[in-house]
């Protein structure tokens, strides 16, 4: 059954490369644009309406698990160094852009990590 998570992660590969490869095309840029990000999305989309109806069972969600922690930090880290290549050789507005958009991350780290925390006890009163 590990195989099926191997399917389903190549299949949102492959899906998320020619959807950004399209998107390349429609605005003009010779490459892909967000595919990494577009199969992602899919995958965790596709994990969440397998389970959701029932058809993902223990063993092919060890394969999905394994897989996608195998894969998300491997093409994190080749796009991010492609996106530095060009970025540097894109100008000051690459480079504003994408320093604009790291600071703002790091900006929401404490937001995002508030996100499904309980809330802390509140002292009583009489204290």
């Amino acid at each position: 059954m590990t195989i099926y998570g191997v399917a389903l992660l190549a299949f949102c590969f492959l899906v998320g490369k020619i959807t950004g490869t399209l998107l390349g095309a429609a605005i003009g840029i010779d490459g892909d644009v967000g595919g990494v990000g577009f199969a992602m999305i899919l995958l965790v989309a596709g994990n969440t309406w397998l389970k959701h109806r029932g058809g993902l069972p223990p063993a092919t969600a060890g394969g999905i698990l394994f897989w996608s922690a195998m894969y998300i930090p491997i093409i994190v880290a080749m796009a991010a160094v492609q996106n530095v290549k060009a970025a540097l050789s894109g100008g000051w507005l690459a480079l504003l852009a994408g320093t604009a958009a790291t600071v703002a991350g790091l900006l929401l780290v404490p937001v995002l990590s508030r996100i499904g925390r309980p809330d802390l006890p509140q002292p009583r009163a009489d204290d």
